[in-house]
């Protein structure tokens, strides 16, 4: 395939000086990797039958699914970390962006789209999972989705498990470097806050592990976005000990089943439970024929207790008797089938289902099935019922299912770590995070742009009711609205001040963002691992000028 791509690139140097980048690129690649067989298999461009396929294989979002997204010039498919290393090079002496991909539920698509000429660098095939169930280890590559790792991890123990996400073809690479909550947050905290040790590829193509790219390199890739920084191959994990028996229910309460008092109570209780409960919730519009309009509010409160049911019963009665959890709402479960639980599976199913990239069952998740557009706040202080009812009312504009609220309680584990341990900030002082999701299934600009402009209402009523100055968001629900770095388009490199990249960086990253700036300064000068929304380097004169 490679082959006759640098053929037609060598006769198109030799005709004209104005050889486009991605020519001189696969020149480049295809010097240093002339000894490797493989090399058929590991790149693709548009010329190539396989090359849609492989594309959109990792596309989660329907949104850049479409023909008029911009496509990469080239995508590599790395098997060894020297290839990868071959990638860097070449793409730097060519000037072409790198995209860096995982699993590619980047929530703007950045892992995979890109206004100037770029290369996807697609990591599944590191995925492999390696397991000392004696140290309670684990590496895992990057490439890996969170569902190989559960998988992988329940096959070896029963009371080992890790705290990451709930979507099971998330992949680690973007969800650890940028944090990664789960179900278990309270009792374990992030993802990010339990892994050991990493192995990176720098803009000089050094592979480095935690003693060799140093501390601050390692504080910064945990939760500060590790594409801003290089390319993460592996991460260490240091896995928990949970219960063989853990307990799982989901009740549902409409507005006339009282669900706004219960949702206004759930504040001042959720945050507060013991540890070993994660109590939140999902609220929306359903269908209701016994009510004027035919739509009410639903509000979902999905749990999961690190225990048996004898012993979260008691606990809910005593704080939160109103809710009226029974015994027959719950089931005992293994981690496991608590992990499918809210992936968005029936636990009957088989547990391997979570390892495939594209499930034969699909999830349940509606983030899996429709086109969506999210925000997120962090809520502070308790919001008032009247607060409540007025997004109810916006969520009411939606069609049943189409518009959603995730509610996740912080405290525990999450309020004893430091503001500055890792560059995600929101600790202490967070009641609980609100995703805010607009769903649409109809293909379309019109369609888009009714839903988003919903989802940005939605977010502006919201305003008084959630944290200020800066008004924080998470950097793992990417939203361009929040600013984004300039490009001048002449010699690729990025004019963005650091007062400029402030304005959605002290969002994500509060204080952190200082310390993130001056390690990328350090470790990418060049400022050559970029995207619309990564971590600036100071450079430039434009950049030094408004530090």
């Amino acid at each position: 395939m490679i082959v006759s791509i640098i053929l037609s690139c060598n006769s198109c140097h030799a005709q004209s000086s104005h050889n486009p980048p991605q020519n001189d690129f696969l020149q480049c690649l295809s010097l240093h990797l002339q000894n490797n067989t493989g090399i058929s298999s590991v790149v693709y461009t548009p010329n190539d039958a396989s090359y849609l396929s492989i594309l959109l294989s990792s596309v989660r979002s329907l949104r850049f699914r479409s023909a008029s997204t911009p496509r990469p010039q080239v995508i590599v498919t790395p098997f060894e970390e020297s290839q990868i290393q071959t990638t860097i090079l070449c793409a730097r002496e060519n000037g072409m962006q790198i995209r860096i991909r995982s699993g590619g539920h980047d929530y703007e698509g950045l892992s995979y789209t890109s206004q100037v000429p770029f290369v996807v660098l697609d990591l599944f095939n590191f995925s492999e999972v390696s397991i000392d169930v004696d140290q309670k280890t684990a590496w895992v590559g990057a490439g890996a989705i969170i569902g190989q790792l559960y998988y992988r991890i329940s096959q070896t123990s029963k009371t080992l498990a890790f705290p990451a996400g709930a979507c099971p073809t998330v992949g680690v690479g973007g969800l650890f470097s940028g944090g990664g909550y789960g179900p278990m947050l309270r009792k374990f905290g992030l993802a990010a806050d339990n892994i050991i040790d990493a192995r990176i590829i720098d803009v000089n193509g050094r592979i480095l592990d935690r003693k060799s790219m140093g501390e601050d390199l390692f504080w910064a890739i945990r939760g500060g976005g590790g594409s801003s920084f290089g390319v993460i191959t592996a991460w260490k994990l240091k896995l928990v000990t949970v219960p063989e028996t853990l307990t799982i229910f989901s009740v549902g309460r409409t507005l006339e089943q009282n669900a706004t008092q219960l949702v206004h109570k759930w504040q001042y209780i959720a945050p507060n439970l013991n540890e070993d409960i994660l109590l939140s919730i999902s609220i929306g519009p359903v269908n209701s024929s016994g009510v004027a309009g035919g739509k009410t509010i639903q509000a979902n409160f999905n749990s999961v207790y690190l225990g048996g049911v004898d012993k979260l019963l008691p606990l809910l009665e005593q704080s939160f008797p109103e809710l009226g959890v029974r015994r027959e709402d719950c089931t005992e479960v293994s981690w496991m089938q608590s992990a499918l639980f809210f992936g968005g599976y029936s636990i009957q199913v088989s547990p391997e289902v979570v390892t495939g990239r594209n499930p034969e069952i699909r999830s349940t998740l509606p983030i899996t099935r429709y086109y969506f557009k999210a925000k997120l706040d962090y809520v502070q202080e308790p919001i008032s019922i009247k607060g409540f009812e007025g997004m109810w009312k916006l969520l009411l504009e939606r069609e049943a299912n189409m518009g959603e609220l995730l509610v996740v309680p912080y405290g525990g584990k999450m309020k004893e770590i430091s503001e500055s341990a890792l560059p995600f900030p929101h600790r202490a002082g967070n009641l609980y995070k609100i995703q805010q999701l607009a769903y649409w299934e109809e293909s379309g600009a019109v369609a888009s742009e009714r839903s988003i402009s919903w989802s940005r209402k939605l977010h502006d009523y919201m305003t008084p009711y959630v944290s200020k100055s800066p008004r924080a968001s998470y950097m793992n629900y990417r939203d361009l609205d929040l600013g984004v770095n300039n490009y001048n388009g002449g010699d690729g490199k990025t004019t963005t001040s650091y007062a400029q990249a402030s304005v959605w960086g002290l969002k994500y990253f509060k204080n952190n963002f200082k310390r993130l700036v001056q390690i990328k300064t350090k470790v990418d000068p060049t400022n050559f691992f970029r995207n619309e929304q990564s971590i600036p380097s100071l450079y430039s004169k434009s950049s030094s000028k408004n530090n």
